[in-house]
């Protein structure tokens, strides 16, 4: 058992960025499930939005971010996120992010939905220059303990509390210690979620592979309410490659002017469904894919940047290039293979905007959460900047409140006295292998009801299967995340089955139209 002023679960940006606002006052724990870079942060090639271009201003960022989530959004938050940008991208300077820079100012490029230049980014490798930088920062602090190897189990409330309570307040949580096998509890005044999404609960995905679900998962079992996880945004350009599942090509190279062909008559197909052509929102031109694909009985479709010259394409997508060209494709001559695959969860668990959940002593920030941010559809490049900004709203109300948040009272210790050694890990990973086929084929980017309802009868099945597996062999990481795959996948399937219009991410072909009034997906457990 470990105890610290403040627990945080999550070694992305979200996280990182909690622990540095935090470390100057407190003792901070961060729980990372595997190695401390492994996060979705990592991979983000694109970059992060940000009001920096004359011209341009927070009304039209707001602006832009409404229209991309259909309406749904809730625009006080999307003001309240838009208006901290620059500042965000201030602190990470000051960190030492090798902003991408041009005669002096930051280099900004444009991506899909924004009508100005505003991405500063790191060439195409944002992402890990972000992570480098917080957690050479987060290493550097003395009141910073980084622990790897930590799979969460369940949030440790006032359920397990060595005199019960039933008034929901989170302590901290348990989790498996990858390198001992043993289960410990980690205990806080404060618990932050900032685990990530759930991209891993589909067949097809960029996410990294430990992003499945977890905190919406324990948050959704220990009381909190979830929203919105009928919008599952599908990045449109996943590399097509048989050795390589999850490389993405991003969203910058349409951005300079990368376009979309079909590769069977080598024309371009985005121009004719929508005027912003390549540069339309993400849902839009993953459907027109996805159809493009569905017609003619493709495998993938053409991203072709190769009339751009070499050396500016060498230039803006280093490491794309580079990756590429292990692979046999040189983008600077010939156009890359791509389809679409899950890229982002735009739903998850309810925050305010100090990144409070609804369980007293639990906050959340980043890609787990739902805080009207993103609405329907996210954004390109608003979410990291969602981690940065949600990150310190949540350190700077636990400081503030800190004299109200009372100390972890006796928890008591994880219980594996009636259980054994599995006997049967095949079954975990056929259940595994069977949620991403049926969720990608049943609830992928155009669902229908019958489609929605066979998702949902299978994962009834196989929740009594796991209950019962769950029940009788000690928990291994895969059973872990198995649990919380299907966990989602239910409050996915839930959420669409409630949603009687198509809206931003959410397209079904039994209610095509979009309602007048926008309104959430509320699941109250």
């Amino acid at each position: 058992m470990s105890t610290s002023d403040v627990l945080i679960i999550g070694s992305g940006a979200a996280g990182l960025t909690a622990a540095v606002n935090l470390a100057d006052r407190f003792r901070v724990t961060v729980l990372a499930k595997g190695a401390l870079d492994e996060g979705s942060t990592a991979w983000a090639q694109g970059g992060i939005a940000a009001v920096l271009e004359p011209g341009d201003t927070f009304d039209h960022h707001v602006e832009d971010t409404m229209v991309a989530g259909a309406g749904l959004n809730d625009r006080g938050m999307v003001e309240f996120v838009v208006e901290r940008a620059p500042a965000a991208i201030a602190r990470l300077q000051a960190l030492g992010v090798p902003f991408a820079e041009e005669a002096g100012a930051l280099h900004l490029t444009r991506e899909g939905g924004h009508s100005h230049r505003r991405i500063v980014h790191v060439a195409d490798a944002t992402g890990w220059a972000v992570q480098e930088a917080l957690q050479r920062a987060a290493e550097a602090h003395p009141n910073i303990t980084l622990v790897p190897d930590q799979v969460a189990i369940d949030l440790a409330t006032g359920r397990h509390e060595e005199r019960y309570s039933g008034a929901g307040h989170v302590w901290g949580v348990y989790a498996l210690d990858r390198r001992t096998g043993r289960v410990g509890v980690h205990t806080a005044r404060a618990t932050v979620l900032a685990t990530g999404g759930a991209g891993r609960t589909y067949l097809f995905s960029t996410a990294p592979r430990g992003a499945t679900g977890d905190g919406i998962a324990m948050a959704w079992r220990a009381g909190a309410r979830v929203s919105n996880m009928e919008f599952m945004q599908f990045h449109p350009t996943c590399l097509y490659h048989l050795e390589v599942k999850n490389f993405l090509i991003t969203e910058a190279v349409r951005g300079e002017g990368g376009r979309l062909l079909n590769p069977r008559t080598g024309s371009r197909f985005m121009p004719d469904l929508d005027p912003r052509a390549e540069l339309a929102p993400r849902d839009v031109v993953a459907r027109a894919i996805d159809a493009e694909i569905k017609r003619d009985g493709l495998d993938y479709v053409h991203l072709d940047i190769s009339h751009q010259p070499a050396d500016f394409v060498r230039a803006h997508f280093p490491t794309i290039h580079e990756k590429l060209l292990g692979l046999g494709i040189d983008m600077t001559r010939e156009p890359i293979p791509v389809v679409p695959a899950q890229h982002y969860t735009c739903g998850g668990i309810v925050v305010d905007r100090d990144g409070r959940t609804d369980l007293p002593g639990l906050y959340a920030a980043g890609e787990c959460t739902q805080s009207g941010l993103h609405g329907a559809n996210r954004l390109a490049s608003n979410s990291l900047l969602e981690c940065f900004v949600f990150g310190e709203a949540a350190a700077t109300h636990i400081a503030e409140c800190w004299n109200e948040l009372p100390p972890p009272p006796p928890i008591r210790a994880w219980d594996e006295s009636r259980v054994a050694d599995s006997d049967e890990e095949v079954v975990i990973k056929q259940n595994w292998t069977e949620i991403r086929r049926f969720m990608w084929n049943y609830v992928g980017i155009v669902r229908t009801t019958k489609r929605l309802q066979r998702a949902a009868r299978r994962i009834q099945l196989l929740n009594e299967e796991v209950a019962d597996y769950y029940g009788h062999f000690r928990v291994t990481p895969d059973l872990i995340e198995l649990r919380n795959l299907l966990q989602t996948a239910d409050l996915i399937v839930r959420s669409a089955l409630h949603r009687h219009e198509s809206r931003g991410l959410h397209y079904t072909l039994d209610w095509p139209e979009t309602r007048p009034d926008a309104a959430d997906t509320v699941l109250v457990p």
